[in-house]
């Protein structure tokens, strides 16, 4: 398909096609108070976040049926939208929490009254199985408690049965907050060692299917592929009972039926809609349109250096002055976004992140480069991009690959369906010339070159490598932003991410959600997942 014509085509709203969906989705519960129904392209592979291959949309039962600690307080934008709060840690399963007098430990004190969705009582016990478990299974989970200094199960322990300790490795920015992500989620230990074995100490296989949690919701039904309802645990003592009774998540693949349905009042929420569509209900005002910028967050071109003329670092920079990037901005994300292009140094003067890199499309450069890299006459490259984000990722890739065609470089689009693109990107870093869409949870630029920017990470699909940054980021990973060493770091990276470029960012994309008026509650959460405690239903 030409790229002409796939503008033209993908804002197109299904007709006939979306009546089946139609038909399945429970209409008259969308009208109740007790029930919200929300949409989206698709669910949860998993009941269990630590278990290997699991998807990004399974973090919404880690978020929903579990608790952590500690979470979040929430702040409201200019726009209006709510948001959590960085700032702010909050008591979840922790009423309190207590840093000893010389930095290297914290005491929580958990709720005496907490209980899981069995009515078995919440204990200190079941905490420090749960943080071992999150420290023992590899993989990205053990990864993401590592980024907070939390690797052992060592530095757990019991003090009584409503007091956990964790013993620091080092002080950290990082740990406290990386308690309250959707990782460290505490579990049912008495339930989850019923169906332990010797070559499944921690459950995997059991809880792979079945949550065992104490948290605002219980998983009441789970159809994979279809849907999932969650149905409230009135005994919940973490926060304020939830305003509705039931969710009813549905997948529907289909944007422009997700669209319909928001617009019709067959579904409650929307998500996950093409940015063009969220423009266009905004601008209608028939339903509340809330958006905001993802934190921590580009949508980028990524350079595999195992590719040959990547290795050389002018022909990644006239890659990054090949990219029409104002055209991205418009038929990517319609202008829901902000533009990471453009900037005016190739010394950054702030550590503000993210930000612009000091790249615009000037094709002549783009050439000058080519040819002083030993490449006048260009060479071939794929350009993948995931099918499960076609909708940003496709209208890019297409403009891309116009704008190396007009350098000289020749390529094909190559379209990954969604369901392999995590192994293909990010596990056997395969793709020459991807499109990226990596938002980092803990919201320091440090913890985003932790990610993306050091080799053999999950999220650096570039196979990118510099020992300066590799000494960087471990300096400065667990530095408080305080000290005097931290600004003069990261200037540093951000100065060698520049120049280097292995990574091109387009724009900082905006997470959006399309509700009815009469929703309330709705929270943007770095996760990127429907938090569904706080919603509520009443007048519009």
């Amino acid at each position: 398909m030409k790229r002409r014509d796939f503008l033209k085509t993908s804002g197109l709203v299904a007709g006939v096609g979306m009546v089946p969906m139609l038909r399945n989705l429970p209409a008259s519960a969308a009208g109740r108070d007790d029930t919200v129904v929300v949409v989206l392209p698709n669910g949860p592979n998993s009941m269990d976040i630590h278990r290997s291959g699991t998807n990004r949309p399974s973090y919404a039962i880690a978020v929903n049926v579990y608790d952590r600690l500690v979470s979040f307080g929430s702040k409201t934008l200019a726009n209006g939208t709510t948001m959590y709060n960085y700032e702010d840690i909050v008591p979840e399963l922790a009423e309190s929490w207590a840093l000893a007098a010389d930095g290297m430990s914290m005491t929580f004190s958990l709720r005496k009254d907490a209980v899981f969705h069995d009515g078995s009582p919440v204990t200190a016990e079941d905490v420090k199985w749960s943080f071992d478990r999150a420290v023992s299974v590899g993989g990205f989970p053990t990864v993401q408690m590592k980024a907070g200094s939390l690797e052992k199960p060592e530095q757990f322990s019991v003090v009584d049965p409503h007091t956990f300790k964790i013993d620091f490795i080092r002080k950290s920015k990082l740990t406290l907050p990386d308690v309250g992500v959707p990782v460290p989620i505490i579990i049912n230990s008495k339930a989850a060692l019923q169906h332990a074995t010797e070559k499944d100490p921690w459950a995997l296989e059991y809880m792979h299917r079945n949550p065992l949690g104490g948290g605002a919701f219980m998983v009441d039904r789970w159809d994979p592929g279809v849907q999932i309802v969650y149905k409230r645990f009135d005994d919940w003592k973490s926060g304020a009972l939830p305003g509705v009774e039931r969710v009813i998540v549905r997948e529907v693949p289909s944007a422009s039926t997700r669209r319909a349905l928001i617009e019709k009042g067959d579904a409650d929420i929307s998500l996950d809609l093409p940015a063009r569509d969220f423009r266009e209900l905004a601008d209608a005002g028939k339903v509340n349109v809330q958006g905001a910028p993802i934190e921590n967050s580009m949508y980028a071109l990524g350079l595999n250096m195992n590719f040959e003329p990547f290795q050389n670092k002018l022909v990644r920079k006239a890659v990054a002055y090949s990219i029409p990037y104002k055209e991205i901005f418009e038929a990517a994300a319609y202008g829901r976004g902000v533009p990471m292009y453009g900037g005016k140094s190739m010394k950054p003067a702030t550590i503000d992140w993210p930000q612009p890199y000091p790249y615009d499309t000037d094709y002549d450069r783009a050439k000058e480069l080519l040819a002083e890299a030993g490449y006048k006459d260009g060479f071939e490259v794929p350009i993948s991009f995931n099918l499960g984000f076609a909708d940003w990722s496709e209208p890019a890739a297409l403009l891309v690959q116009e704008g190396l065609g007009k350098i000289g470089v020749k390529s094909t689009l190559d379209k990954v369906p969604g369901a392999n693109w995590r192994t293909k990107a990010l596990v056997e870093k395969s793709l020459p010339m991807h499109m990226k869409n990596f938002g980092g949870w803990l919201n320091y630029p440090d913890y985003y070159f932790f990610w993306v920017y050091q080799h053999g990470h999950l999220f650096n699909s570039m196979n990118y490598r510099n020992e300066e940054v590799e000494a960087l980021v471990e300096a400065t990973l667990n530095l408080p932003i305080e000290d005097p060493a931290y600004e003069p770091n990261v200037k540093r990276m951000l100065e060698i991410a520049f120049d280097e470029v292995p990574l091109i960012p387009f724009y900082q994309p905006f997470l959006d959600v399309a509700t009815q008026k009469n929703v309330k509650g709705y929270e943007y959460w770095f996760h990127r997942q429907l938090d569904v405690r706080n919603l509520d239903k009443g007048d519009a």
